[in-house]
């Protein structure tokens, strides 16, 4: 952790200190700047949605990496590595420590379907070059309201946002494609079955709600809870019209089906 590069896995400080002292090109130095005042800032009088967030980028708990290419193998490849490495530490880190990517943003913006298209393209090469088979309690069906991105062996909740906002400013960023992942164990006791979990998302949905100046979007939902899908969540739509009707990847439980992360 903390080497040298963009691709890299980083703490907060380093992170921090690159983007200071000008060590980060300027497109990536814009991504963190951009995540940490979304995360610190209010809008129309409310904090971020998400208080969890918030009290990481305060403490410092979350970790981050560049990805230079939303398209490139070698960068997708890097990227798993750096995956890889933060399954590896983050459970000993800090209680709470997500993921959060930032992916350099085309020379010509996208229109909402090229970010959907992107983002699945990106978890589906991933899932295509994963080191560990897909985890046997959690089914391959994305209709089935237990599944999730799998990586390493490890369930994870990818939440994503993107330039295509106009009214959930909670999912905008100005720069391009952000993704944080989330392991599923950071969500313990948290859960839609739990009292602590319930309440969490009555508060959530509320500040939602006065943060973007719309209701939360009709997909929102919890992992388990029948009825609710989790991947239509990771990238919401803002036309449905340009968002996929159903999960563009295909899970498997063959793996390896690439030996390229393993053998690195």
């Amino acid at each position: 952790m903390n080497e040298p590069g963009i691709d890299v896995l980083v703490d907060q400080s380093t992170i921090q200190h690159r983007v200071d002292s000008g060590a980060v090109p300027d497109w990536a130095a814009a991504h963190y700047e951009s995540f940490r005042n979304g995360l610190l800032g209010e809008r129309n009088g409310t904090p971020f949605p998400c208080y969890f967030g918030i009290e990481t980028e305060q403490q410092g708990d979350a970790l981050y990496t560049f990805c230079p290419s939303m398209t490139d193998k070698d960068a997708l490849l890097s990227l798993g590595g750096t995956i890889a490495e933060y399954h590896e530490i983050y459970e000993d880190y800090s209680k709470r420590a997500p993921l959060t990517v930032f992916f350099k943003p085309p020379e010509e913006q996208l229109p909402e379907a090229g970010y959907h298209e992107s983002m699945w393209h990106i978890l589906q090469f991933l899932h295509i070059h994963d080191p560990e088979p897909w985890p046997e309690e959690i089914p391959t069906d994305p209709e089935d309201n237990e599944w999730e991105f799998c990586f390493n062996g490890e369930p994870m909740f990818p939440t994503c946002r993107a330039p295509f906002y106009e009214d959930r400013k909670s999912r905008y960023c100005p720069v391009g494609l952000e993704i944080t992942f989330q392991p599923r164990s950071l969500f313990d006791g948290v859960t839609a079955d739990t009292e602590k979990g319930r309440r969490a998302r009555e508060i959530i949905q509320e500040r939602m709600e006065s943060y973007d100046g719309v209701c939360p979007h009709a997909q929102l939902g919890d992992w388990g809870v029948e009825g609710d899908h989790e991947w239509p969540q990771y990238l919401f739509s803002q036309d449905e019209a340009q968002a996929p009707d159903e999960c563009p990847i295909r899970t498997t439980r063959e793996h390896p089906k690439s030996r390229i992360l393993i053998d690195a």
